[in-house]
């Protein structure tokens, strides 16, 4: 898990990219899809598929349910970029292989990130299928995708993380009935004990 995904690994996986889908400017708004969320692309029109195995540095996805699939097209009246699946930590990727994409992304001109996921819920007042938006995050996993050395030309050293979710979309969200809630990141792919639950 020593591998190190760089500006320029990055640079080689935009251009690669942007040669692929032979254009300079891309949508702002990309959906990743989670688990059961796969069907969500047959709501897309005029749609150009990629395979994200494909593109330079970019991991084959193997988790259930996960395509591995880099889309561009419409959803509803706007075009998007949706990645349908990405790879997870436990499946022994490194912090900075997790996260390649989202800078990769960034680099694309991408400004909002919409990434949806199944997961367990301890809060009683959640149904399961329900759609939760979430507002805020617990990171207990012991990695976080900014340790190493900095590369400014991505992030400040030190982010606030005050407002870490979007509030207009989180309102947006609620105006649509979702209900919100604090995300606690484990590493899985165990599902926690009942003590880690209790706590």
């Amino acid at each position: 898990m020593n591998e190190k995904f760089n500006f320029e690994n990055a640079n080689e996986s935009v251009n690669f990219i942007k040669s692929f889908f032979k254009r300079e400017k891309f949508p702002e708004t990309v959906i990743i899809l989670g688990s059961g969320l796969g069907n969500v692309i047959e709501n897309m029109k005029d749609k150009v598929t990629l395979d994200s195995s494909s593109i330079p540095y970019f991991p084959k996805y193997t988790a259930p349910g996960h395509a591995g699939k880099f889309i561009i097209g419409r959803l509803g009246n706007h075009e998007v970029i949706i990645l349908q699946g990405r790879v997870h930590y436990y499946e022994c990727h490194s912090m900075s292989k997790v996260t390649f994409h989202v800078r990769v992304l960034r680099m694309l001109g991408v400004k909002n990130y919409i990434a949806t996921n199944a997961s367990g819920a301890i809060n009683r007042n959640f149904k399961s299928g329900e759609l939760i938006a979430v507002r805020d995050h617990i990171n207990l996993m012991g990695d976080n995708p900014l340790i190493g050395e900095n590369e400014a030309r991505w992030n400040e050293r030190f982010p606030d993380m005050s407002y870490a979710y979007n509030p207009e979309f989180l309102k947006i969200f609620q105006d649509l009935g979702l209900k919100t809630g604090v995300y606690i990141a484990f590493s899985g792919p165990s599902f926690e004990t009942p003590s880690e639950i209790r706590f």
